[in-house]
Order: C-alpha cells, then sequence, then structure tokens
C-alpha cells in the first residue's frame, strides 16, 4: 500500500499509521478521497529499510534501536512527523532517549552515528543531528584530554594514595575511528576539535591517520590505467581535493610544529604530482622550510611533475630552491622578532659552536651537499638549476666543502659538455680552503676541473703546509676565517663576525690536522729522497757515454799501474809506503834538475 522510493511496496492498514503519524494523517485529509488505497512516501530518509520499521513501531511491534539504526530511525521519525504530540513515547522520543544515553556521551558511538548520517542528508542537517554528534565529539575529546592531564599530574605530584586507578588509556584512541567519516563531515569534527582546544600533536596524529587512509587507494596507481586517461584524471582530482583540505586543517605554522617532516614532505609529493594549488604548495614548502633542520635526504628529494615532457628532470629543484631560502630567512625574522636583545649577544649565540641557530645551519648544508650529490646524477638537470642551488648557503655555513666537491665532481662527470663559464662558475663555489687532505690531492690530479681551481688547491695546500712548519697557522686562519663572513650577506641568511670562542676551536682543531699533515709530508719527503737517488743511480749505470767511460779509465788505470810498477811505486787504489815516497820525491828532483 506504501511504495517508498518506487522500490518497495508495503500492504498496510490505515489506522495504526494514522494514530501514531502526523504527515501520513495529513496526506489522506488533504487527499479527500476515503477511498485512497495507495501512498507515495519515495523521499523518506533511509528508504524501505527505514519505513518498514516505523511501520511496525506504528503496529506496537517492539523494534530494537542500535548504533546502526538510530539516525535512521531520527531521520524516518522526524520525516513522518512521530512525535509526542499524537502518542507518548513515539518513535521521535525513542531514538532521542538513546541518542542521550548511548551516543552522545561516547567519542566512539558518535562518531559512527555521524557515519551513517551521511546518506540522510538533507534531513540529519534539519534536525541538527549532524551538529548535536561534531559537538559531542569535541566536548568528549577536550575532556578526555583534560582528565589523563590531571591523572599524569596525580602520578607526578601524588598527594594520597589511589590503589585503584586504572591503566592510562592513549588520548588518541578515537583518532583512528574518523578516518570512516568522509571528507565533508572530518573537516567538520577537525574545526570543531580545534576550536575547542585539542592539543595540535593529538590533531596531527588524526590528520596523518586520516591521509593515510585517504590517500592509500589513490597513491598507488594501477598499471594498465593509461596517464592522461578520464580515469587517471579523476584520481588526480581526488587527490588534489584531499590533500588541499589537510593542509587547511593542519595547526598553526611554527618551528616548534608537532607535524612530522616526513608526513609535510608526502604532502607536497602528492601536491606537486596531482596538480594542487599554488597556495597549497607554498603553504607546504614555507612549514617544510620552517622544520628543514629535521628532515633527511627521501623528505627533499620531491619528484617533478613532468607529464607530457620526456625530457624533463626527475627532481623539483624549483621547490627545494624555495623551501632552502624559507630556511635561511628564519633568521631575518627572528631578528626582526627580538629587537629589543642586545647585538652581541645575538652574534654570540648565532655563531657558538653549541648554538641552536648553528647547529640548524651545519646541518642544512650537509643536507643540501647530499641532495646535490643526488641530483648530479640526472642527465637533465640543466647547469644553472644545479648552480643556484650550490650558490644558496652561505660562506659559515659549511666547515668543511668536501660534501659540495663530492657534488660538483659528480655534475661534471655526468655533464661533461657544459660551457667553460658555466664550469667555472660551478668549481667557484667551492672554498678550497675548507677541503681536507683528501679531497685536494682529488682536486690537484681532476681533468674535470678548471686549470685555474687546481693551482688554487695547490696554492693553498702550500700556504698551510708553510704556516704550519713556522708555526704561523694561527694568523693564517683567522684571516681566512673572519674573510669570509662578509662575503654573500646576499644570499639569504644574516651575516656576522665570528666569535672569538669559535676561532679559537677551529684554530685548535686546524692545528691538529696540520700536525699530522706535516708527519705525512715528511714521510714523503724522505720517499721521495731515496726514489731520486736509485733513480740516478740507474740513469747513471743505463747511459751509454757511461760506458765508454769505464772502458776508457780501465784501460788507464792497467797503463799507469804498469808504469808505477816499472818504477817500483805502487798500483792506483793502493796506499803508498814510506819507501815508494821517497823515490818518487827524489826521481822529481832529478828530472826537475
Amino acid at each position: 500500500m506504501l511504495p517508498p522510493n518506487g522500490a518497495s511496496s508495503f500492504a498496510l492498514h490505515k489506522f495504526p499509521l494514522v494514530s501514531r503519524s502526523g504527515r501520513i494523517r495529513r496526506l489522506l485529509i488533504e487527499a479527500k478521497d476515503a477511498t485512497i488505497s495507495r501512498m507515495n512516501l519515495s523521499l523518506i530518509p533511509g528508504g524501505p529499510e527505514a519505513f518498514e520499521l516505523a511501520a511496525k513501531f506504528c503496529y506496537g511491534i517492539n523494534i530494537e534501536i542500535t548504533l546502526l539504526n538510530v539516525a535512521m530511525l531520527r531521520c524516518a521519525a522526524h520525516f513522518l512527523e512521530m512525535t509526542e504530540e499524537f502518542v507518548q513515547k513515539n518513535l521521535e522520543a525513542r531514538t532521542e532517549a538513546y541518542l542521550k544515553d548511548t551516543v552522545l556521551p561516547n567519542i566512539s558511538n558518535s562518531i559512527s552515528v555521524l557515519h551513517r548520517c551521511e546518506c540522510l542528508s538533507p534531513v540529519s542537517e534539519e534536525i541538527n543531528l549532524v551538529n548535536r554528534l561534531i559537538n559531542a565529539i569535541a566536548n568528549n575529546a577536550c575532556k578526555e584530554q583534560l582528565a589523563s592531564g590531571l591523572l599524569k599530574l596525580d602520578h607526578n605530584f601524588p598527594m594520597k594514595t589511589m590503589p585503584n586507578i586504572e591503566p592510562e588509556t592513549p588520548s588518541d584512541w578515537w583518532g583512528k575511528s574518523l578516518s570512516v567519516l568522509n571528507l565533508e563531515f572530518f573537516q567538520r569534527v577537525l574545526t570543531a576539535v580545534k576550536s575547542k582546544g585539542l592539543k595540535q600533536d593529538m590533531i596531527s596524529k588524526i590528520l596523518i591517520n586520516y591521509t593515510h587512509n585517504s590517500l592509500q587507494g589513490l597513491v598507488i596507481r594501477d598499471p594498465h590505467i593509461v596517464r592522461g586517461s578520464l580515469l587517471d584524471m579523476e584520481l588526480q582530482k581526488k587527490q588534489r581535493v584531499i590533500v588541499e583540505a589537510m593542509v587547511s586543517l593542519l595547526p598553526t605554522q611554527s618551528r616548534r610544529s608537532s607535524v612530522p617532516m616526513a608526513f609535510l614532505s608526502s604532502l607536497l609529493k602528492t601536491a606537486i604530482a596531482s596538480s594542487a594549488s599554488t597556495s597549497c604548495r607554498s603553504d607546504l614548502e614555507r612549514r617544510i622550510g620552517l622544520l628543514l633542520d629535521q628532515a633527511i635526504l627521501e623528505d627533499i628529494l620531491i619528484p617533478a611533475n613532468s607529464y607530457g615532457n620526456n625530457h624533463g628532470t626527475m627532481y623539483d629543484t624549483e621547490s627545494i630552491l624555495r623551501i632552502f631560502s624559507i630556511f635561511l630567512n628564519l633568521d631575518e625574522d627572528d631578528d626582526e622578532d627580538n629587537r629589543m636583545r642586545d647585538e652581541s649577544e645575538m652574534a654570540y649565540d648565532f655563531d657558538s659552536p653549541g648554538s641552536p641557530k648553528q647547529s640548524s645551519i651545519l646541518k642544512v648544508s650537509k643536507l643540501l651537499d647530499t641532495y646535490l650529490a643526488e641530483i648530479a646524477l640526472d642527465t637533465n638537470l640543466l647547469p644553472s638549476k644545479f648552480i643556484a642551488l650550490a650558490e644558496l648557503l652561505p660562506d659559515h655555513a659549511r666547515i668543511i666543502s668536501d660534501g659540495l666537491y663530492r657534488a660538483v665532481d659528480i655534475f661534471l662527470k655526468v655533464h661533461p659538455n657544459i660551457k667553460d663559464s658555466e664550469r667555472y662558475r660551478l668549481c667557484k663555489t667551492i672554498d678550497c680552503q675548507k677541503l681536507s687532505q683528501e679531497a685536494c690531492s682529488h682536486a690537484a690530479q681532476n681533468e674535470r676541473l678548471p686549470v685555474q681551481m687546481a693551482v688554487q688547491v695547490l696554492y693553498f695546500e702550500q700556504i698551510r703546509l708553510r704556516n704550519a712548519m713556522n708555526g704561523g697557522h694561527n694568523q693564517f686562519f683567522f684571516g681566512t676565517i673572519n674573510s669570509q663572513f662578509p662575503q654573500r650577506s646576499s644570499s639569504g641568511a644574516g651575516s656576522g663576525a665570528i666569535s672569538p670562542r669559535d676561532n679559537y676551536a677551529s684554530v685548535r682543531r686546524e692545528n691538529r690536522e696540520l700536525k699530522l699533515e706535516v708527519a705525512r709530508m715528511r714521510m714523503r719527503l724522505t720517499d721521495l729522497e731515496k726514489d731520486h737517488v736509485s733513480m740516478k743511480q740507474e740513469l747513471v749505470r743505463s747511459h751509454p757515454a757511461n760506458k765508454i767511460f769505464k772502458s776508457f779509465t780501465k784501460k788507464l788505470s792497467k797503463q799507469l799501474n804498469s808504469l808505477f810498477r816499472i818504477n817500483n811505486l805502487k798500483p792506483i787504489g793502493s796506499k803508498p809506503n814510506a819507501e815508494s815516497r821517497f823515490l818518487f820525491q827524489r826521481r822529481r828532483r832529478h828530472s826537475i834538475s
């Protein structure tokens, strides 16, 4: 008799329905036909299932209200107008009682019912059921957070014995269940809990869990899907919507943000792959730049979106360039926020070995050198982009330049046909004074480097060795270190004078290195002298003129020996005795007279 949704029909009596449903009663009155036998209720929320349960309730059959059907029955009761106006404890009152007693006080129950409301719009919105559930989730989450904090406080500062304390429940246990919600409801729940004061680290965990579950089936592409097809574009659109929504829900940007670097990096990679909006990508780049000292190489190896370009680069270097620039400009922002601090104190804090800024920039410099070595293997990478990244850091960011030299050498090896001007500019980014002995030895014999750099490396090595042997290396290294800081101040980081403490530590370190190097040079010099003597002897033995000279001296020696024997003298090579000396002198005087 009543076919809702055009899919099912029910043969029912009018009186039980009219006694409890105001809508059915009004429809019969408006029909002005007492013999009406069919009625269309196709718009009832929940469809035939909801109408069947409501009809049973009208017939007085006891129906079980559960988490699975309470939202549907509440909306159906509103649609059929089954209120207290017609009978006490009508369906609307019964469902409201269940909501108040079982659903709203519990977070997981509220989330489950909210999930059921997704297919009950717009009725669920009209009766304010969605907002009530969202507010209940937010309130209960904050209450649980407060209770957890008080429990920790009691454990840390016990005022009295509490023998029946239950084990602490993880405060994010309910966050995983939010992944069942659609994006719209999830956004509304997150906005509500943020406004109620839920901690940012908890919000970050919820976001990570929801994003992982939502993108898990979208990021892994089916190999049978053609790139650029309609299905592929639809997947990209879903990714883009999810990523942009997640970025809008992230906690406030801060250098102490609770959002993990790996999560931000994965969001940026997905945003680039799905062609997300510029504002979304800029927001992620800014957040990564704030936490760049916590990143590893995998976090910044962001694939380029080279769709339709077979000669594109492997990695998105433009984004990385902006990210590193953001990090380097943080010092200027901090200076603006701390203008009341003493300038000398700020300079010492920045340059001291244990200061956060200096340790952070050293980590970032190593990260950049490793990144440059990785992208140098890309044959499609333009020299201008590589040079822009190599020139990015200020001089004081690197204590040793071996990592940058290695990256440059790899790039030159993979790109042998670059222009001489680009080769020279690329090698100019390397500070030869900061190369280790091994790097200097390699650079001096590296045919890929310009001659000017090889000469410069040998020159600085010679000066370093000379100063070390003369004991005057302190003046040399103080001069070179101090001269590095004013250079390239426009690269993004604030320049400043190095502190005496940093100078002293650097000199002691260089002193130890130079002592070892002097010992190595002495050993090398001894070996070279031995090689020189052996080569000289070999040369004398092997020269053709030497053989003629030996034969001539041999013949001359024989003739002289025979002459000496005739004159009773000792042969060549023997020591003359007193008698031979007397005879020789007498004959000499006789010949003279």
